[in-house]
């Protein structure tokens, strides 16, 4: 029933969509907002890989990294849920860092067909060289809009996310 009643907003909101272009053919890919979040992706991606110091470093390992510090020793299945990661994205995520010596797997002693992860000493020491850099590259690619947009952007994207 939610899916449905989803489904007839997003049908609603495309009719709107539709209806307010006085021309409905006309496409206009820089005013979408796939194509403008893509750029966007794609500029903040540039950054963190110019800034974040270990050119070896990928966000969605950066994330995962920041994840496990925080969480302590977790699932396989628990890091992607908290990273906002498919399985196939996280397995591939799991098997570069721990290739690195970044994280450390175990089998759960209570269940041992899950996985166990957390964050090795040399993880620990990438993510503390690593997490300044965050925060400068979150300023870097912000750095276009005012303060009061930055935060309005943030909402925003959050809203749209969850």
């Amino acid at each position: 029933m939610a899916l449905k009643k989803k489904v007839n907003v997003i049908n609603c909101e495309d009719k709107k969509l539709s209806d307010s272009s006085k021309n409905s053919n006309k496409y206009i890919l820089e005013k979408q907002v796939g194509h403008l979040l893509r750029r966007a992706h794609q500029r903040h991606t540039w950054i963190f890989q110019k800034r974040i110091g270990d050119r070896s470093l990928t966000p969605v390992q950066f994330a995962a990294l920041v994840k496990l510090n925080v969480l302590g020793e977790v699932s396989q299945n628990q890091l992607g849920r908290n990273t906002a990661m498919d399985a196939s994205t996280m397995q591939g995520v799991i098997k570069r860092l721990a290739s690195r010596g970044l994280i450390e797997r175990k089998a759960d002693p209570n269940d041992r067909r899950r996985l166990l992860l957390s964050l090795s000493e040399e993880g620990k020491k990438v993510l503390e060289l690593a997490i300044p850099s965050g925060r400068i590259i979150t300023n870097s690619t912000l750095s276009p809009l005012s303060d009061d947009e930055q935060k309005t952007l943030i909402a925003l994207l959050k809203k749209i996310s969850y």
